[in-house]
């Protein structure tokens, strides 16, 4: 299928809907690596007004990665809800913009159509919108998850503790977890990237979080992110595992090249539900995304990487997951290669996973040798704070010692929460209040100056 439009004396033509996507997309360092960008502004701007007069139904039949070559392209398609489709099936993606824009876009509204919407529908409306639209839509809608807490609540912004270690010392992650819940941080997940990823090391971890988190009583979960081959192992031994960890993409051989299929996700996901560790909820997933992971295994087919994004956020939705967090800066500036380009990409990822029915977190970050900073990172922080994201990471002082790339600090998180008026989630919130961390008044949050004497014995 052909689209086309005119800019002046110039016609431009698209020749499927996947270059017309790819054509469309805001600049990025990594659809020119890939050679599917725009030439120059007239033809992106050429592509954005052609894209926003397709109809919504052209997505089932122009498909970017075929049907029979593509299990995640099968998964979109059982997914898609028709009935719920027919709603909006008259739809452009211009009317669809209008749509989500206008007050009829309640909340429910757009909850009952994550079905209906494709990955390559909702990636395709975020093309055509500015930062601002991207912020008020992401706002309107909630993706509420639970295990030992209610996370993406209105008003609560949560965090991802991250307390990682060059040699994964048991003291030095100790001394981290002690900073980061005394700042408040910790109750999406206390998360570790190990160091050494063999299945004796990987249980003395989970050891470590399950002692301190059942010692103290923390409403909060754990997770060593391992492959799920070694959590599923984990499992099968008995140890204590809360949440099972992957990292996905929008492509089969792309996850392939990660080692996983949907069907090893979901023996993954069946093995963590059977274990039965969560107290309010029994979402047991926990994925990582981030754009351009296709293009760098060589799997992208010439489909964009913002696109491809979207479509690994059809892989997440369909295990239930607690948390899914686009690592948005840290693949480097071969696919995102400044600030600017890091904050849309951020934007649009909580966007269109919001409108795909995922609990959008985001690991505001960036490697030394992007052309980017920590003024960047903070715009981002505050815009998808304001544009209502689940979570995000807290490291000490920002710098991650083990994989070496810069992000959000615990202090950042009582940045965001002071700024707007946010709290962790409620029963991570009532753990700090009874536990003396910190006291809220009506509209006020005020931090203990003194350490916890609860938290003193898990040095």
């Amino acid at each position: 299928m052909a689209y086309q439009h005119t800019v002046g004396q110039k016609t431009y033509q698209f020749e499927s809907l996947k270059v017309l996507l790819a054509k469309a997309s805001p600049r990025r360092s990594g659809d020119e690596l890939a050679g599917v960008a725009a030439s120059d502004a007239t033809e992106r701007v050429a592509a954005q007004m052609a894209l926003a007069d397709c109809l919504l139904i052209d997505f089932l039949d122009d498909i970017t990665i075929p049907y029979e070559d593509d299990e995640v392209t099968r998964l979109i398609m059982a997914q898609h809800d028709k009935q719920a489709f027919a709603k909006i099936s008259s739809f452009t993606v211009g009317d669809l913009r209008n749509w989500l824009l206008g007050e009829s876009a309640t909340r429910d509204e757009i909850a009952q159509l994550k079905y209906a919407f494709t990955p390559e529908m909702v990636a395709a409306v975020s093309k055509i919108m500015r930062v601002q639209d991207l912020i008020l839509v992401a706002k309107k809608c909630q993706v509420v998850t639970k295990f030992r807490n209610t996370i993406g609540l209105d008003g609560c912004l949560s965090t991802r503790l991250q307390p990682n270690h060059p040699t994964d010392d048991m003291l030095g992650i100790s001394a981290s977890i002690i900073d980061g819940l005394m700042y408040g941080n910790g109750d999406a997940v206390i998360g570790i990237n190990p160091a050494t990823d063999n299945l004796q090391n990987l249980s003395e971890l989970l050891k470590l979080l399950d002692h301190v988190i059942s010692e103290y009583q923390i409403p909060t979960q754990s997770c060593v992110l391992t492959h799920i081959t070694s959590a599923i192992q984990l499992i099968e031994k008995k140890v204590p595992v809360d949440l099972v960890f992957q990292s996905i993409t929008g492509s089969e051989k792309a996850n392939t090249s990660f080692g996983i299929d949907l069907a090893l996700l979901k023996e993954g996901y069946e093995a963590g539900l059977s274990l039965n560790r969560g107290t309010v909820g029994q979402n047991v997933m926990y994925f990582e995304t981030g754009q351009g992971s296709a293009l760098s295994s060589n799997a992208h087919f010439d489909v964009d990487q913002q696109t491809l994004e979207a479509r690994a956020y059809a892989v997440a939705r369909e295990f239930n997951p607690l948390l899914v967090n686009t690592v948005v800066g840290f693949i480097g500036p071969e696919y995102l290669f400044d600030g600017k380009q890091i904050i849309r990409a951020g934007l649009e990822d909580h966007f269109c996973g919001k409108l795909l029915g995922v609990p959008m977190g985001c690991d505001i970050c960036y490697t030394n040798h992007a052309d980017a900073d920590q003024d960047d990172m903070d715009t981002l922080l505050t815009l998808l704070a304001t544009a209502g994201i689940n979570f995000i990471m807290g490291i000490p002082g920002s710098d991650d010692v083990m994989l070496n790339y810069q992000t959000t600090s615990f202090h950042d998180a009582l940045y965001a929460r002071q700024l707007l008026g946010l709290t962790p989630a409620p029963e991570f919130a009532h753990w700090l209040s009874e536990n003396g961390v910190y006291t809220q008044t009506q509209n006020h949050i005020q931090w203990s100056d003194k350490p916890s004497s609860l938290l003193s014995g898990i040095m």
